[in-house]
């Protein structure tokens, strides 16, 4: 019997094109509880960041390189580490930011950040009665997503 400890997903955040949180998830039992106010400061003050943090990329570096990087090519933060957690930052083409955070010693978060967003498509995306920027309210996504989370 292996006594190894299994990494943990601790909480998973989207926030649309806008900054606005259209949905939260916790999976972990342990966490500190935030108001509903807290994790709308927190979308919108990590949006702020990741803008900021986007255009401070140097401009010469934008052009020494062999072909020059496009401005559209620029992201923002990508992973914010400290020694209790790893927070990485999935942005898609249309500015949907999804933000996971997990223990810093979690493995192939790029894998598991790719089948979440996998599952958005399918069942949030796909889904007739959504609409665009709006809150994510689908049991279909909520059942996947924390079956997959738990599985792992």
């Amino acid at each position: 019997m292996s006594t190894r400890k299994r990494a943990v997903v601790y909480s998973l955040i989207i926030i649309n094109k806008a900054g606005g949180l259209v949905y939260q998830r916790d999976f972990h039992d342990g966490l500190n509880k935030l108001s509903i106010n807290d994790y709308l400061v927190l979308a919108g003050t990590f949006h702020g960041v990741h803008a900021i943090t986007r255009s401070l990329t140097p401009a010469a570096l934008l052009t020494s390189t062999t072909p020059p990087i496009p401005r559209s090519a620029l992201t923002g933060i990508e992973v914010l580490e400290s020694a209790l957690f790893r927070l990485t930052c999935f942005q898609t083409v249309s500015g949907t930011k999804f933000l996971l955070f997990t223990e810093p010693q979690q493995p192939n978060v790029d894998v598991i950040m790719r089948k979440i967003y996998e599952l958005y498509a399918d069942y949030v995306m796909k889904n007739p009665f959504y609409q665009l920027e709006m809150p994510v309210r689908c049991e279909a996504f909520d059942r996947h997503l924390v079956g997959y989370v738990r599985a792992r």
